[in-house]
């Protein structure tokens, strides 16, 4: 069978420990082209992956033939790569936050939608064996009704993993759009959304920059949220975790509560209200601390949409909704009001 040929745009730490690892492992895939604004970086990457080598994405959409390409960019360039690489006519898989605005996000699905191409956002917590487990007994009734969650995700900032240190993109608003709301708190809007299997329709947020110097995006923020059915919650996202990366999320129930990444042992654990504790033993959540993301099962579930012609579980309009929590987040901080998500 001819294999998928797929470019890598942005040659940055997450390409390098999953996109570009995942689909090197992949037997259904060939890296084609590398693309990235440093030279010698992208020359590195060409290099070990056998793969032409373009500082131009646009250059390498038009010379070569393309049929997947992920984009591994700073925020502000994930919309119009996208559209780029869709408009060339290839299947798109995009980091998160899909995009800066929701009119960017609606012109990313509009682009897919005109090509007949895939587009997929890069959330993979919904790969996690745990929070695949808690979706499942949730949908059995295992818990019962859900009354409230709290949700976390925190380590001590991108300037331990990224590409460029403490220089990174990620803490530069212009290109970044915003911090650890971004980088962090929109995986977990998304997760949360899967668990649940309904919507947000309100958010109330506070969002500082208390942590780190000389930056000009969010290093910590606290969401509240409330979901069609008037579930209750929060989430929190910061880059101030200096001691511990924090991965975790509680969802208290009717009959349960369901604890996800929250033990070091059992990276599921149900506590019923006639006390009995069921712990399982899963795949754990993969993390930077752990030195690499290399089985996230993103990149497999991207190919196989193409190969099958199925909808990724993460598509356009998913993503679109994730980022909208994060949208009305900013839109509370800004406005000191409690926003309304049903637009």
């Amino acid at each position: 069978m001819t294999k998928i040929r797929v470019a890598v745009i942005g040659c940055g730490s997450i390409a390098k420990h999953r996109h570009l690892i995942e689909y090197n492992n992949n037997p259904h895939v060939e890296i084609v082209a590398v693309s990235d604004i440093n030279e010698a970086r992208v020359k590195e990457t060409a290099e070990k992956y056998h793969a032409k080598a373009y500082t131009s994405y646009e250059a390498l959409l038009e010379s070569e033939n393309i049929d997947a390409v992920s984009v591994c960019l700073p925020n502000y360039l994930h919309a119009p790569v996208s559209i780029a690489a869709l408009n060339a006519g290839a299947h798109v898989l995009c980091e998160k936050p899909m995009a800066t605005s929701r009119e960017e996000a609606e012109q990313m699905i509009e682009a897919a939608e005109r090509n007949n191409k895939k587009l997929m956002i890069g959330h993979n917590q919904r790969f996690v064996s745990s929070h695949q487990k808690a979706r499942k007994l949730i949908e059995q009734g295992e818990i019962g009704k859900i009354y409230s969650f709290r949700t976390s995700f925190g380590h001590g900032g991108p300037e331990g993993w990224s590409a460029d240190g403490a220089d990174s993109w990620f803490f530069k608003k212009d290109q970044a759009f915003i911090g650890a709301m971004g980088d962090l708190g929109v995986h977990k809007a998304d997760l949360l959304r899967y668990l649940l299997g309904e919507e947000f329709v309100e958010v109330g947020a506070f969002v500082e920059t208390n942590a780190k110097e000389n930056i000009n995006v969010d290093d910590n923020a606290t969401l509240i949220l409330k979901s069609t059915s008037g579930i209750v919650g929060t989430l929190a996202a910061s880059w101030a975790y200096t001691a511990k990366e924090d991965n975790s999320t509680i969802l208290y129930g009717e009959k349960a509560t369901l604890r996800l990444e929250d033990d070091p042992e059992y990276s599921l654990i149900v506590q019923y209200n006639n006390g009995e504790v069921v712990k399982y033993e899963l795949d754990g959540i993969q993390s930077n601390e752990d030195g690499g993301q290399t089985t996230s099962h993103t990149i497999d579930h991207f190919i196989e949409s193409i190969l099958h012609d199925t909808n990724p579980l993460i598509d356009g309009e998913e993503g679109k909704k994730s980022l909208q929590v994060i949208l009305g987040a900013l839109e509370s901080v800004e406005t000191k009001r409690i926003i309304s998500l049903e637009k």
